[in-house]
Formats: structure tokens, sequence, C-alpha cells
């Protein structure tokens, strides 16, 4: 089957080291909690909020072991007004055996706000 993981998780600041760290720590739970291996995964959506545009998200992947050949972009959220600051989301999208409700979306730091009904998960 192919599934959608999605993840989100906040960073405190517009800089390129914090972005990257909280981008790789991101896809880290989201492979660990759903038994994933690079090769599983089809291609993975980045997003930013407008307020962080210090680098590219998807460069924290580029340097993953086995993660060279996966497809990943990069765009922004669109800016809605009231909408969580310095946000990082990802839509992982892989071949699993999981069922729907045996995947586990990832919420970290003040983005468990975004679905508390699954941040229990993270």
């Amino acid at each position: 089957m192919i599934r959608g993981i999605r993840g989100a998780a906040t960073v405190d600041k517009n800089e390129t080291a914090p972005m990257l760290d909280v981008t790789r720590n991101l896809i880290g739970h989201i492979v660990e909690k759903n038994s994933l291996r690079p090769e599983d995964i089809c291609h993975i959506w980045i997003t930013a909020s407008p307020d962080l545009n210090a680098t590219f998200p998807a460069r924290a992947l580029r340097d993953l072991e086995g993660f060279d050949r996966v497809p990943v972009m990069c765009a922004q959220e669109i800016p809605v007004e009231g909408a969580l600051k310095k946000c990082i989301r990802m839509m992982v999208t892989a071949e699993t055996p999981l069922g729907q409700d045996e995947i586990r979306h990832v919420y970290l730091g003040r983005a468990k706000a975004l679905r508390p009904d699954l941040a229990g998960e993270s």
C-alpha cells in the first residue's frame, strides 16, 4: 500500500542550522515510528511557513544515508492569518504494509497544536 505520513515541527530561529536540525529530527521520527527505509519512500514534500527563509529544509535530507535518491520538494506554506509561525511541515509518501489506522504521524514542539488528536502519537 502507498500511504501518506504527515509531520510538523517548529523552529526557534530563522537560521540555517536550526532549520536543518529540526528537519532531520522530524524525518528521523517519521521513519522510526513507521518502520520505513529510504527505499520505501516515494517522495517527500516539505513546506516552511513564510517566516522561514534561511535555507531550503530539503537540504537536511541530502546527507542522510539512503536519502540521496529520494525525490524531495520544498514549498512555502500559504500565509494564512494566525497560522503557526516558524513551522516546517512534511508529507512523506511511502510504500508500507501499515494500515491507515496504524500510520504514526509526527508533530513536535509547538506543532503539536496543529493536530492535537494525532500529537499524542508523536
